[in-house]
């Protein structure tokens, strides 16, 4: 999903610009990339794994008793958690061009830890050992559909429109099966999900690329450093939802 400064206003890099030269530059712009998502990343697992395995987990899960015996009901606090990363990637978004490079890296930070609690659910509903398991087939995908969309001359951007009608299809089915609780409708949720979030890294990757070919040496230093952490933002989301989509499908889930 690309969520970065729109450079389109910016004239092509030069005809004089050597290939070596910018071959090289895109590949520290890319590696910059991968460190802002991998940092992320890292962020997002450390806050969920202290939360879950604190007494904060209280704060956000207390276990209650139910009719049926002890569950863990979240609080307002979690509520908040939950919904509090769609509202800092619209003010990512939606601020794109108005932000600073400063206040951009300062939100994806704050952004990746409220993405930690609001993930902190999962180490109640699945095992650790399936956790990180699904985290390692998460990653190995991810890279080899990135590494494809780096390296491939096939033309992906005729995929953009059909992932994106495929993820609205998503959410859309996600909001209908919170009323309806189909577990056959959750299963082909996360089956196309993980067809949607693998298109989508390999689509975006190449997006990247060829974004920084085409404008490497208009948007300047800053306005590599502040498209670096969009880019990244788009590769981290793509990450965690594929993620979660295999976690649904290939989680083991706890007894209690």
């Amino acid at each position: 999903m690309a969520y970065s400064p729109d450079f389109r206003a910016y004239p092509r890099a030069s005809a004089a610009t050597t290939a070596a030269v910018l071959d090289a530059g895109l590949r520290a712009y890319m590696l910059r990339v991968y460190n802002w998502m991998a940092s992320g990343l890292l962020l997002t697992g450390l806050v969920a794994f202290a939360i879950a395995n604190t007494s904060l987990i209280n704060a956000f899960y207390p276990v209650v008793q139910t009719p049926f015996g002890t569950a863990h009901q979240p609080t307002v606090l979690a509520m908040i958690a939950m919904f509090a990363p769609l509202a800092f990637v619209l003010v990512l978004s939606l601020g794109v061009n108005k932000l600073s490079t400063t206040a951009a890296q300062a939100l994806f930070w704050v952004f990746c830890a409220a993405m930690g609690a609001s993930l902190t659910n999962i180490f109640l509903i699945y095992t650790s050992e399936s956790i990180v398991r699904v985290f390692f087939i998460t990653a190995g995908t991810f890279a080899a559909t990135s590494i494809y969309g780096y390296t491939t001359k096939s033309d992906l951007t005729k995929m953009g429109g059909f992932l994106m009608m495929g993820l609205f299809g998503i959410i859309i089915a996600g909001l209908v099966n919170m009323f309806v609780g189909s577990s056959a409708l959750q299963f082909a949720i996360s089956v196309i999900g993980v067809v949607v979030f693998t298109g989508l890294t390999a689509y975006d990757t190449q997006r990247i690329k060829a974004d920084y070919t085409e404008y490497a040496y208009a948007m300047g230093t800053d306005g590599a450093a502040k498209r670096s952490v969009y880019d990244a933002l788009s590769l981290y989301l793509n990450f965690i939802n594929l993620f979660m989509m295999l976690l649904q499908l290939l989680g083991n889930r706890n007894n209690n």
